[in-house]
């Protein structure tokens, strides 16, 4: 007898990720039955399911209660199991920060201007979260070093690590831009994570660095026009 959980979790362990309009990971978000089944086998291997209703795709991670066992392992605490050096993982927290968080809130705005839109309509349908990737910014790789290059090892290992981020799958790089990877939203907790980097240090250079890059893109909209006329 085929055994779809088995399948699921094989196919996420092989492929890494899977979209979420995918049958067997729909299955897995809507049937409870299915999910419950689901989350006691991963659980008993120390994984589980890796999703949130505002990312676009599901994965795997490594569950709470074996994160020491995982990460803490050796001598000193890892922070990953991807052989990340720090300034890698420290450019994946930028990268997060500047297209995943600037996504979050477009996304809950237009979800609450369709809720409220539809408040009015006697027969209206639940809207579903908008993940549309045009929601998600782009980043040109010149203004990210430009801001974090001289913080994160020089344009060689920026560049280095860009290259190694999207090999995993956590951004796409297309004609000196940073594009978001299915990955990217699912590498971090974003309820643990926001809130730290909004409050934290980083929050002040990612402010000053979207003012950047928004000055960045009206006087690319200016040239455009210019050209234009």
């Amino acid at each position: 007898m085929h055994d779809d959980t088995a399948s699921l979790v094989t196919r996420l362990l092989a492929q890494r990720w899977l979209p979420r309009d995918d049958a067997q990971a729909r299955k897995a978000l809507l049937d409870e039955a299915f999910r419950e089944d689901l989350d006691r086998r991963l659980d008993a291997v120390g994984l589980e399911l890796r999703e949130h209703p505002y990312a676009a795709y599901i994965g795997l991670a490594v569950a709470r209660k074996s994160e020491r066992a995982v990460f803490g392992g050796s001598d000193s605490w890892i922070s990953n199991t991807l052989q990340l050096d720090r300034d890698g993982v420290a450019l994946l927290v930028v990268i997060w920060a500047l297209i995943v968080l600037p996504k979050r809130q477009r996304q809950v705005e237009r979800q609450e201007a369709e809720t409220a839109a539809s408040q009015s309509q006697m027969f209206a349908e639940e809207k579903p979260i908008p993940r549309d990737p045009s929601i998600s910014p782009v980043i040109a790789e010149r203004t990210l070093l430009a801001d974090f290059g001289e913080k994160l090892g020089g344009k060689t290992r920026v560049g280095f690590n860009l290259g190694t981020l999207n090999r995993l799958g956590f951004i796409v790089r297309r004609k000196g831009e940073v594009a978001e990877g299915p990955l990217l939203d699912l590498a971090f907790d974003y309820e643990r994570t926001a809130r730290r980097i909004l409050d934290g240090a980083l929050g002040d250079l990612l402010a000053d660095a979207g003012a950047r890059m928004a000055s960045a893109g009206d006087t690319e909209d200016d040239l455009e026009e210019n050209d234009d006329v």
